[in-house]
């Protein structure tokens, strides 16, 4: 987790490094803090299943965490 903790701390330099410039750094600091965000999404959807037909959750594995859901 620290290495996600720094990570996300390199993003919001970036960020904050590009504000107001016009090189496209900003755009590029922006994709790159939304495919963070898509990676971590794609994580946390890949915990949770759709349910069954009535739309209950499935049991939660020995592994998981009921605060994913």
């Amino acid at each position: 987790m620290s290495s996600d903790t720094e990570k996300h701390r390199e993003l919001l330099a970036a960020l904050k490094g590009a504000q107001g410039k016009s090189d496209g750094s900003f755009e590029q600091a922006v994709t790159n803090a939304f495919q963070h965000v898509f990676d971590h999404l794609g994580r946390l959807n890949s915990h949770v299943s759709l349910g069954g037909a009535e739309g209950e959750d499935r049991q939660l594995r020995s592994d998981e965490s009921a605060t994913l859901r």
